[in-house]
């Protein structure tokens, strides 16, 4: 884990909360210590930031390689986030994660593959693949205020808005020997899903905020920028 995952974190959360009035329930279903998996919904460009910057503990999420070659490529290698090819089945980045999960550390995923209404509906099964290779427990998260509705994928909310992050109880599903068949991946990616859209339920229930609907038009492709 590097210096600046750990270090930079208070500073970075105080940064955030002068800017936005920053919220971080169910805290306590991140284990303190071991390997953990967090599956988030994928609203706005803050989640990503968001997710390492004010989780419990800090985590390296898999990251579109896109965001590599852009001005914040520093910064993400430094934090040790960790590269990830979109349109294939990255076998490095998911050897990357396995290892990162194996030294009891916590990876970040963000299951829908990229920003839209967070409802869910679209879902990868690299949050559950991860958690059956290695045991490791698979905490749901849910974003809420992270962009406003009508917002495109880059939008952020004004200075002075509620942003929420919020943790469900963590999915077991038990680590998985080999083979691994696509029927069980594919149960057990069902599961992580139902786990996110249930916390994310709760989480307008307990918050009073609201998923924000459809992306609003994009102007370019370049500026989408989120894991």
């Amino acid at each position: 884990m590097t210096a600046l995952l750990v270090r930079g974190r208070p500073a970075a959360q105080r940064l955030l909360r002068a800017w936005w009035r920053m919220e971080v329930h169910g805290a306590r279903h991140v284990p303190a210590r071991g390997p953990a998996v967090l599956a988030a919904n994928h609203v706005g460009w803050l989640d990503g930031p968001f997710l390492a910057i004010a989780s419990p503990r800090p985590v390296q999420a898999l990251t579109k390689r896109e965001m590599f070659a852009g001005p914040a490529a520093p910064v993400l290698r430094a934090a040790g986030q960790i590269p990830l090819d979109r349109d294939v089945v990255d076998r490095r980045a998911i050897r990357t994660a396995v290892a990162v999960l194996e030294q009891d550390r916590v990876v970040g995923v963000f299951p829908e593959g990229g920003r839209g209404g967070g409802e869910m509906t679209t879902s990868r099964s690299g949050a559950a693949y991860l958690a059956l290779v290695t045991g490791a427990p698979v905490v749901p998260v849910a974003f809420l205020g992270t962009r406003e509705p009508g917002g495109d994928a880059g939008s952020l909310p004004p200075r002075g808005s509620r942003i929420a992050m919020t943790f469900g109880e963590p999915v077991l599903l038990g680590r998985s020997g080999w083979p691994r068949t696509q029927a069980q991946v594919a149960e057990a990616a069902a599961r992580v899903t139902t786990a996110i859209v249930r916390t994310t339920r709760e989480a307008e229930r307990l918050t009073g905020l609201r998923l924000p609907g459809p992306l609003g038009p994009t102007l370019t492709t370049h500026e989408e920028m989120t894991p």
